[in-house]
């Protein structure tokens, strides 16, 4: 079972170092599906949930987006018909950081609710 669902993001600091390769990889087995993506220079997860339609994938949508007010943690979220693309990162770290990880174990939840 994946213990990062239940964990809560924690503040980064401007200039937080990001993830090394190796903390990644390890991470990276936590959260099947997901897989890392470069964009801007920086690694970032990212994973294409489907729906069959697009109401659904907007409900989708919008809890990812409460979840990410309440952890105060946002994503980049493509919404199209039956389908949306979740793209976590640490604006603060230019990559990822664990709290990257927890979000993603947390929006794999919220996609089977």
């Amino acid at each position: 079972m994946n213990e990062l669902k239940n964990k809560s993001c924690r503040p980064c600091r401007k200039g937080s170092a990001p993830m090394s390769a190796g903390e990644i990889e390890a991470l990276l087995k936590t959260v099947p599906e997901w897989r890392v993506v470069v964009e801007g220079g920086e690694n970032r997860l990212q994973r294409t949930f489907t729906f069959p339609d697009f109401l659904q994938a907007l409900a989708f949508t919008n809890r990812i987006g409460q979840l990410a007010e309440a952890e105060g943690h946002h994503p980049k979220l493509i919404t199209e018909w039956g389908r949306v693309t979740v793209v976590w990162w640490t604006h603060s770290a230019n990559g990822l950081h664990r709290n990257d990880f927890i979000m993603a174990a947390r929006t794999g939840e919220l996609a089977s609710a």
